[in-house]
């Protein structure tokens, strides 16, 4: 997390260390995921072992910046489903907006885990989960690199189901919204742009 957070970090060892990173939170998101048995033969002799049960799960990035989470997620589990909800911010009232949405079937049989690595006003988490209940989503997770106070209470105030899985819990949002001491704007440091 120091890396990520030092404004002078490249923009590729950004993109390094997020995608470690999301690979160690995904295997927090996924401990308690089911597990069955079946009969498997090693090159010894014959075994009974744990395999994951049930429908693939689904992550769902929600765009832009939660695209950079995806590899080091996928890295993890390659045979996962993957989502997109598009949303963005109105920076006057931190409200947030939908502009696209794209979901594999059967997302009710499936664990949705959505990912962005910001969770600040919790106003776009809360609308990303609220399209995905609606499209059927039953079984959530939020998975994010940094989380504010003010947007886990929130969030979890709108969606007491859906647990929060992050890294580093900060002191605070300024009045622009952003989280305090925070990383700067995630998606604007995975791909090299401003503003």
């Amino acid at each position: 997390m120091t890396i990520l957070r030092d404004k002078h970090t490249s923009t590729a060892q950004f993109r390094q260390v997020l995608r470690e990173v999301a690979f160690v939170l995904g295997c927090e998101a996924t401990k308690d995921l089911a597990l069955g048995n079946i009969e498997i033969e090693t090159p010894l002799e014959k075994l009974r072992a744990p395999y994951l049960e049930g429908k693939k799960l689904c992550f769902v990035s929600i765009l832009r910046a939660g695209n950079g989470l995806l590899d080091g997620l996928l890295d993890l589990i390659p045979s996962a489903r993957v989502g997109h909800v598009g949303m963005y911010r109105d920076h006057e009232t931190l409200e947030a907006h939908r502009y696209y949405f794209k979901t594999p079937d059967k997302l009710g049989e499936r664990l949705v885990i959505m990912v962005d690595p910001m969770l600040a006003t919790g106003n776009t988490a809360i609308s990303a989960a609220d399209e995905l209940k609606e499209a059927g989503a039953r079984a959530l997770k939020f998975l994010c690199l940094v989380a504010a106070p003010e947007g886990v209470e929130k969030f979890s105030k709108a969606h007491p189901d859906i647990p929060i899985i992050t890294a580093a819990l900060d002191r605070e949002l300024n009045d622009v919204g952003y989280i305090l001491p925070g990383l700067g704007d995630a998606g604007d440091r995975i791909y090299g742009t401003k503003g």
